[in-house]
C-alpha cells in the first residue's frame, strides 16, 4: 500500500498514539498493582464489603463501565454516582468540591474499598473524598491518575496506579484497560457470555 504525503503523517500519529499506549499500558510496576487490587477485591467479595468508584467527565464514564462490570459479571458489589439528580444535589447543597465526600457521608462503610479516577490528580472533589474516606475509615483508597507523578491524589491513596503522560484521551485510555484487565483478572478469564 503507497500512502499519500498527508496519509504518512496521519499514519505515524496513530503509529506512535498506539506505541505510547501500549507503553503505558505493559508495565512490571503496574501488573503487579493490578495483581495486589484484584486480591484486596476478592477479599472484598468475602468480608460482603463493597467497592465504591468516582470520577469526573470522561471518567465517571469510566467509573460507571467498571462498575456496573464488576457487580454483573464478577459478581462483586460495586458502585458509582454518576446519576444528574445526586450530583447536582449534592452540588448546590455542598458545593461541587464536596459532593463526593457527602456521597461517602451518606453510603460508605468502614472497610470499603475507595476507587478515584482523575486524570490530572489534583481535582478538589477527590481530594476532599479522600479526607472523608479516611474518617470513614475506608480500608483502602486506590488512585488512577496521570499528569505529574507525585499529583496530590497520588499522594493521598494507599495503591495508586499513575500515567506517565498528559494527554487526557491516552490516560483515560489507560486507565480503562487497567480496570477492565481487572475484571477479568478476577474472573480468571477474558471470554465469557454477557450471562455470567
Amino acid at each position: 500500500m503507497i500512502l499519500k504525503k498527508n496519509n504518512i503523517k496521519d499514519y505515524k500519529f496513530v503509529q506512535n498514539y498506539f506505541w505510547d499506549l501500549k507503553k503505558f499500558i505493559d508495565s512490571k510496576k503496574v501488573i503487579k498493582k493490578i495483581i495486589e487490587i484484584k486480591k484486596l477485591i476478592i477479599h472484598q467479595k468475602k468480608k460482603r464489603k463493597k467497592i465504591l468508584v468516582f470520577g469526573n467527565g470522561g471518567s465517571a464514564a469510566i467509573s460507571s463501565h467498571f462498575s456496573v462490570d464488576l457487580t454483573k459479571n464478577a459478581k462483586i458489589r460495586c458502585v458509582n454516582f454518576n446519576e444528574a439528580n445526586l450530583i447536582t444535589c449534592f452540588s448546590n447543597d455542598y458545593g461541587f468540591e464536596n459532593w463526593i465526600s457527602r456521597a461517602l457521608n451518606y453510603y460508605a462503610d468502614p472497610g470499603d474499598i475507595l476507587i478515584l479516577i482523575s486524570s490530572s490528580g489534583r481535582s478538589k472533589n477527590m481530594l476532599n473524598a479522600c479526607k472523608e474516606a479516611k474518617k470513614t475509615k475506608i480500608k483502602k483508597i486506590i488512585t488512577f491518575t496521570g499528569h505529574r507523578k507525585n499529583n496530590p491524589l497520588s499522594i493521598e491513596g494507599d495503591i495508586n496506579l499513575w500515567v506517565n503522560s498528559k494527554c487526557y484521551n491516552q490516560i483515560e485510555c489507560t486507565h480503562l484497560i487497567w480496570l477492565l484487565c481487572l475484571i477479568d483478572l478476577i474472573i480468571g478469564r477474558k471470554e465469557y457470555t454477557s450471562k455470567l
